[in-house]
């Protein structure tokens, strides 16, 4: 066997090791949306959603910073099952969760909630080193993606702090027909994810300052 090769399993095996250890909170359907709920002051919404399995996608426009740190470290991005990239954007389906949108200023957060994308996610390989990203579920109360995590193929990680969101750039609730959309969040990589992908793929380049993209999440309001 070669020692590239061996250096390689390392890694993975270091990989699986790390991020198993990481002290990560998990992101359950009653834990997170019970913990963004008691965070919100008492206030009417202006929108709530209490089931988005009816339809909708969340799109996350790339970032010309995040494209080129994939490229200088020779990662090649990938979608796993229902994920597509289109025009840019990585495109996540919405299986399910809920949301409650408050006016601005009248409650914080003035987003809770969970957004739910079963069976879909990102993946970066490098040789024969392939790291998957699924199941996300975005809690806006808490600004934070949890999702599972895959090293070759093996469990490496469920439910573990993947992003983290920066909502100071979110543009007011839109309506279009039967969809509602929340525009703007900026999307970066969690400081326990970099540290993971930075040992994974031999690399200190990956930070938590890395903007991966801004979000986009269209839901049916029907």
């Amino acid at each position: 066997m070669s020692s590239i090769s061996s250096r390689k399993k390392t890694l993975a095996g270091i990989a699986l090791v790390a991020v198993a250890a990481l002290p990560l909170a998990a992101c359950g359907s009653s834990d997170s949306a019970g913990s963004s709920e008691s965070k919100a002051t008492v206030a009417k919404p202006v929108a709530r959603l209490n089931d988005l399995s009816t339809g909708g996608t969340t799109a996350i426009a790339l970032d010309q910073g995040f494209t080129d740190a994939l490229t200088s470290l020779k990662l090649t991005p990938g979608v796993v099952d229902g994920a597509t990239l289109e025009d840019g954007s990585l495109i996540f389906p919405i299986t399910g969760g809920n949301v409650t949108y408050f006016k601005p200023g009248t409650a914080k957060p003035y987003v809770i909630g969970q957004v739910q994308h079963e069976g879909s996610g990102l993946s970066l390989t490098a040789g024969d080193i392939k790291v998957e990203l699924t199941n996300f579920n975005v809690d806006p109360g808490i600004s934070r993606v949890y999702g599972d995590v895959t090293v070759n193929g093996k469990v490496a990680a469920t439910s573990a702090f993947l992003f983290q969101l920066r909502g100071a750039t979110l543009k007011p609730l839109q309506t279009e027909g039967d969809t509602a959309i929340l525009e703007g969040t900026r999307v970066f990589i969690s400081p326990p994810a970099a540290g993971v992908l930075n040992e994974t793929f031999g690399t200190d380049a990956v930070t938590e300052d890395l903007l991966v993209g801004v979000a986009k999440i269209t839901v049916n309001t029907k």
